[in-house]
C-alpha cells in the first residue's frame, strides 16, 4: 500500500502553514443543517510525501484500505453542494506561492516532488525545474516535461479535490489563511497531464475518474482523505460514487 495516500486519511500535511482551529457558524455535530459550518483545519508544513506513479498505483491497489475508506467516508458530514456564497478563486490568493517559504513556488516543489530525472536550473538554489519526466497515475501514461512557453502545460498541477468544490462543501466558511494553504497543500496537489487536468476541471468523484481504472481506488482514498483531514461535507451522491468504487474487487478490503 503507498503510504502517503494511506496516511492522509489520518492527517494532511499542509504547505507552510499552522491554522487556527477555531470554527466558523454551527457546530457540525449540531442539530442545525449539516451544511452551514464547516472547521478551520488544524494542519502543519511538509512537501515529501510523493503522489504515487502510475506503476505504484496499479501495483498498489489491492492494498487499498476500502474497508478504512468507508469508515472515513461515513463520518462526513452531509451536505448539499451549494454555497451561498458565489465562488471566489480569488479569496483562495496567489497561484503557487511560496507557501513553505522555502524560496521556491508550489508548482516547482511538486514538480520536484512527483516527476523523475529531473534537470534544475542553475541559480535557482535547486527551485527551478526545466525537464523531468512524469509516470502520470491518472492516465497510466509517462510523459516528457521541458519547461516553456509551448511546452510547460503538458505537465500540469491538480488539486485533487478542485478548489470550487471544496468551497461548494464548506470551504466558503473559511478564513483567509486557510484558504490559501489549503490551495497550496501539497497533499492535495498531483502532477498530471495537461489533458487530464482539464477533463477533470472542478469535478469530484461522481463526475470523474482518471482514465487509467487502475487508478481509481487510490484516488478515492486520497480524495476522502483531504475531505476527512479538513472537515469538508459531501453529497450524497459523491458518497455514492466513492462507495461504488470501493466495492469494487480490485480495491482490496484490508481495514
Amino acid at each position: 500500500m503507498l503510504l502517503g495516500w494511506g496516511t492522509v486519511l489520518g492527517c494532511v500535511v499542509i504547505a507552510g502553514a499552522v491554522l487556527t482551529g477555531a470554527v466558523l457558524g454551527a457546530d457540525p455535530n449540531s442539530a442545525g443543517p449539516p451544511d452551514h459550518a464547516s472547521p478551520q483545519p488544524t494542519l502543519h508544513a511538509s512537501i515529501n510525501d510523493p503522489a504515487p506513479s502510475a506503476a505504484d498505483t496499479a501495483a498498489s491497489n489491492t492494498g487499498v484500505s476500502s474497508n478504512a475508506v468507508r469508515d472515513q467516508l461515513a463520518g462526513l458530514r452531509s451536505v448539499s453542494g451549494v454555497s451561498a456564497a458565489p465562488y471566489d478563486r480569488a479569496r483562495f490568493g496567489q497561484a503557487w506561492f511560496d507557501a513553505d517559504r522555502n524560496g521556491c513556488d508550489t508548482r516547482n516543489d511538486v514538480l520536484r516532488r512527483d516527476l523523475v530525472d529531473v534537470e534544475l536550473k542553475p541559480g535557482t538554489r535547486g527551485c527551478k525545474v526545466l525537464a523531468g519526466r512524469l509516470d502520470d497515475w491518472y492516465s497510466g501514461t509517462t510523459l516528457d516535461f521541458v519547461a516553456g512557453q509551448q511546452t510547460s502545460e503538458r505537465v500540469q498541477i491538480d488539486h485533487v479535490v478542485p478548489l470550487s468544490w471544496a468551497w461548494k462543501h464548506g470551504a466558503a466558511q473559511w478564513e483567509s489563511d486557510a484558504l490559501r494553504a489549503f490551495a497550496n497543500d501539497p497533499a492535495n496537489l498531483v502532477a498530471t497531464s495537461g489533458q487530464q487536468n482539464r477533463q477533470k476541471s472542478d469535478s469530484g468523484p461522481a463526475d470523474w475518474m482518471p482514465a487509467d481504472a487502475t487508478a481509481h481506488c487510490a484516488y478515492v482514498e486520497r480524495f476522502t482523505g483531504v475531505l476527512v483531514a479538513y472537515e469538508l461535507g459531501i453529497t450524497e451522491r459523491e458518497r455514492a460514487a466513492i462507495d461504488r468504487v470501493l466495492a469494487r474487487a480490485h480495491c482490496g478490503e484490508q481495514g
